[in-house]
């Protein structure tokens, strides 16, 4: 499995100059293989994983389980 390394916050500032989601990124580089992506911070110490599928179908399905996960979270602080 082919692992690639993200600086998280030029990542982010990047999604958000281009008026996009990380999703659609995601799907980009969708090739068939799966990829582990490794968010990093500044000192370069891992935040966050995230596989990624071979195809857009899991993609999507981890899109949908991400954002019930994500609104579930945030109710917590209501």
């Amino acid at each position: 499995m082919e692992t690639i390394q993200i600086q998280a916050a030029e990542f982010f500032e990047f999604l958000k100059a281009k008026d996009t989601s990380m999703w659609e990124i995601f799907a980009q580089m969708i090739d068939g293989t799966e990829k582990k992506i490794v968010f990093l911070e500044a000192e370069n110490r891992i935040l966050f994983t995230y596989t990624l599928p071979e195809n857009e179908e899991k993609l999507n399905e981890d899109r949908q389980e991400f954002a019930k996960e994500y609104a579930e979270k945030l109710s917590g602080f209501n």
